[in-house]
């Protein structure tokens, strides 16, 4: 809706008309955050949240945006994104009331609460579109300053592209991109926040971060959240020295201010753009006229001077101010432009209102078809109620419909009902994935498109330490895809801690393969930013007992990206670390039901050795997938068979593994734990028990051509073994073979679960050996099983 120029060298005409388009947006966005309010409290929307008071400066800043740019902002942005063009009013009312068609609601097709912003940055079949010529936005968290870690990556994309080692097309030019990050005065007290802003600066990015302030979180003002009550005062130490680049640019200024912002933002813009600068703008004197959201009344905790005072510096009414000092514009041109505003508003939400009702209202018409031939049927006066309730009701909701057809199946004595169900069915399937589809890659570029490649030995082929198979494969990598780049903590100039990596930035340079700090939020975030502008990342956090500081990030952003996106943003980053047994409470991890209760979204590997870990790299970076691989940590000393076809080589991810094949118990684990599982069922081997052993391999996705049950038919026993707390990922594996998968029918005995213990893995071997699952305890277990289903030959006493 804004010009995009500056006001320096232009005519006086094109000035006004800059000045009185910019006053114009501004009032639409302040009518529309003034409507949807009423929408909420009408009961036509669920909740509402809008950017009121923030307008002005957000209009400087879209000024200095340029195309291939890209934004991490969060939920007060919709000025900003109204002068940009790439959000309309019809669609802030669209999201208002959850309108589910991705063509009326193109930022989260009603997933996401209104004021949750994003663009479109890939075509129709997955790949991405030419972000150079479009504005760019990643798609908005609710989480306080969960929009800081990707914002990180974003930026990095550029200082790597401007190296000229990548490829750049459709990506970047020249590196030239700034990261715009905005986030309220508040949230600068999350540590999210802090880290990423330490990080941008150690790194010299172009991030361009915009601190909304208008003195308070909700209720709590500036004294509670921040020292000094000011994040400009407390981020001094980061300014950069004069003369010098090495730190930040920061600026501040009143967000009332016209000018002075956009002046602000052009200086800001230029540095940052030009020299890599990072820039923190600290916008400060900014109001919320209706409160922080429509959950209550800022009325509640303010003041009336305060009060007063935000009446008086309203932004919107201070640029009204300084257009008419400046005689710029008449009052009776302002007059018009805000009574044009005020209808434009009021015609766009009946517009999205309609379209939104149009399409409940036809599917609603079609059950009442479907009802009424019940009706002509039966006679029934119950379903003649419903039908009357149904048809009444002047503004349904897709649950309304759906309701009312399941509520006519429990009216008794109905006649040919089949009709009814088949319109349930089809109406289900038709509207299921309108809030279901894209948790996972429904692209051709799915990891369930990628076929298996089996590792290929010949007589060459020599046992070597599993470190050296990664390695090896990942110099295949490094060297096979040219934007695939591998860093964090210890991964650059020792190679990583189990020297995975071991000469490889030396061979490939700093920007392929590099150290990061201790900052697993920022090392995960940073590989979110990069994945979304090409770049095919590899975060390494050292152990996944570590994980839990990014588990956030993991879990509100890259988790649930794609789905909140409805396809239109992916981020196929790949977690690389290493858990389950080892030593002591921090280094012995396998939390795998924290992972996958929190990752829905996320693949989750779990290679038993290294040769299955390569794989699993080279199935990834054939797909387009965000995942986390698990290598097992005891591993990489033992030896292993070297294939020679590295980089190649592939699993079927989600195809089970069998390493045994028994008659009597089919057993099914991963990971470290398999080992000791062997060795129990050689051991079970000599009183002629024998074991169907199944390595999973991934639990997401799992088992995909249900090979566990296949195994139950033939030994009609169930044993799920890990090394994670009591009910954590082995739940989850009985849920899925026993429930989804049917298993439950094949069983002759109870399904046994044997998991550590409930407490972390002290130090030391003993600590293991007591928490853990050892051989002895699974000899046993299994055994035990065996007895039970024929005592007179398994005698043995255990317990």
């Amino acid at each position: 809706m804004s010009e995009k120029f500056l006001t320096k060298s232009i005519t006086y005409d094109n000035f006004k008309k800059e000045v009185l388009n910019d006053y114009r947006t501004i009032l639409v966005s302040r009518e529309a955050s003034l409507v949807g309010r009423k929408e909420v409290l009408n009961g036509k929307a669920k909740f509402g949240i809008f950017g009121d008071g923030k307008e002005l400066p957000q209009i400087a800043m879209a000024k200095v945006f340029e195309k291939g740019d890209f934004r991490s902002g969060y939920y007060r942005d919709q000025t900003f994104m109204l002068a940009i063009n790439e959000l309309s009013i019809k669609e802030i009312f669209s999201a208002l009331y959850a309108n589910t068609d991705p063509n009326e609601e193109p930022m989260s097709g009603g997933r996401q609460m209104g004021s949750h912003f994003a663009t479109t940055l890939v075509n129709r079949d997955g790949s991405f579109r030419d972000l150079t010529k479009q504005y760019n936005s990643s798609s908005d968290i609710s989480p306080t300053g969960g929009q800081m870690p990707r914002l990180l990556g974003l930026a990095m994309a550029s200082k790597l592209y401007r190296t000229g080692k990548f490829n750049s097309k459709n990506h970047s030019i020249n590196g030239n991109e700034i990261a715009w990050g905005t986030i309220g005065n508040a949230s600068t007290s999350e540590g999210l926040f802090f880290e990423v802003i330490n990080a941008a600066g150690v790194h010299q990015v172009p991030m361009l971060i915009s601190v909304w302030d208008d003195e308070y979180g909700i209720s709590v003002d500036n004294s509670y959240q921040t020292t000094k009550s000011s994040i400009s005062e407390v981020l001094k130490g980061f300014k950069r020295d004069e003369g010098k680049l090495n730190g930040y640019e920061i600026i501040k200024v009143k967000g009332w201010d016209y000018p002075k912002l956009i002046s602000a933002y052009e200086h800001a813009a230029n540095i940052c753009r030009s020299k890599h600068i990072p820039v923190l703008v600290h916008v400060t004197e900014l109001t919320q006229p209706i409160g922080h959201s429509t959950s209550g009344s800022h009325e509640r905790y303010k003041d009336k001077k305060r009060l007063d005072w935000e009446r008086k510096y309203d932004c919107n009414l201070m640029m009204r101010k300084w257009i008419l000092d400046n005689g710029i514009a008449t009052v009776d041109e302002l007059s018009s432009i805000e009574n044009e505003s005020v209808k434009f508003v009021k015609d766009q939400k009946a517009l999205a209102w309609d379209s939104f009702q149009n399409q409940i209202k036809t599917e609603r018409i079609s059950l009442l078809k479907s009802m009424k031939m019940l009706i002509d049927d039966s006679k029934n006066n119950s379903l003649i109620n419903l039908y009357n309730e149904l048809s009444r009701i002047k503004e349904p909701t897709r649950k309304d419909v759906l309701s009312y057809s399941r509520k006519c199946l429990r009216i008794n004595n109905l006649l040919n009902v089949n009709p009814l169900i088949k319109w349930i069915n089809d109406y289900k399937l038709k509207t299921q994935p309108l809030f279901s589809s894209f948790l996972y890659n429904e692209y051709d570029h799915s990891i369930e498109n990628v076929q298996e490649v089996k590792p290929s030995f010949d007589e060459k082929s020599h046992m070597i330490d599993g470190r050296l198979i990664i390695k090896n494969n990942f110099d295949k990598l490094l060297n096979q895809y040219k934007n695939l780049i591998i860093f964090g903590e210890d991964s650059g100039k020792i190679g990583g801690v189990n020297q995975g990596l071991e000469g490889l930035q030396e061979k490939y340079g700093k920007e392929k393969v590099d150290d990061r700090g201790i900052r697993e939020a920022s090392i995960v975030g940073e590989g979110i930013g990069l994945a979304l502008r090409g770049f095919r990342p590899i975060a390494e956090i050292q152990y996944l007992d570590y994980l839990i500081f990014a588990i956030q990030t993991l879990s509100d952003d890259l988790a649930t990206l794609l789905y909140r996106t409805v396809g239109k943003q992916l981020a196929p980053l790949i977690i690389r670390t290493r858990g389950h047994r080892l030593e002591g409470i921090w280094h012995s991890g396998s939390p795998i039901g924290m992972l996958i209760n929190s990752l829905r979204g996320v693949r989750i590997l779990l290679p038993r050795n290294m040769v299955q870990a390569a794989g699993m790299y080279n199935a990834l970076l054939k797909s387009c997938e965000p995942a986390i691989v698990v290598e097992p940590l005891n591993a990489y000393r033992l030896k292993e068979k070297e294939p020679y076809n590295y980089g190649d080589f592939c699993p079927k991810v989600g195809k089970v593994d069998f390493l045994r094949t028994g008659e009597d118990i089919t057993v099914v684990s991963y990971g470290s734990t398999l080992r000791v599982v062997d060795k129990a069922c050689d051991l079970l081997e000599e009183y002629n028990i024998n074991i169907d052993l199944i390595d999973i391999q991934s639990i997401i996705p799992f088992d995909i051509d249900n090979d566990i049950v296949k195994s139950l038919k033939r030994t009609n026993k169930l044993v799920v073994i890990d090394e994670d707390y009591p009910g954590g990922a082995s739940s989850y594996i009985m849920n899925k073979i026993l429930e989804e998968n049917g298993g439950y029918n094949f069983l002759d005995s109870k399904p046994i679960t044997l998991t550590a213990v409930e407490h972390r893995p002290p130090y030391g071997s003993d600590g293991d050996y007591f928490t853990k699952p050892s051989i002895d305890d699974v000899f046993e277990t299994l055994y035990k099983i065996m007895q039970e289903y024929n005592p007179s030959k398994f005698k043995l006493r255990l317990s």
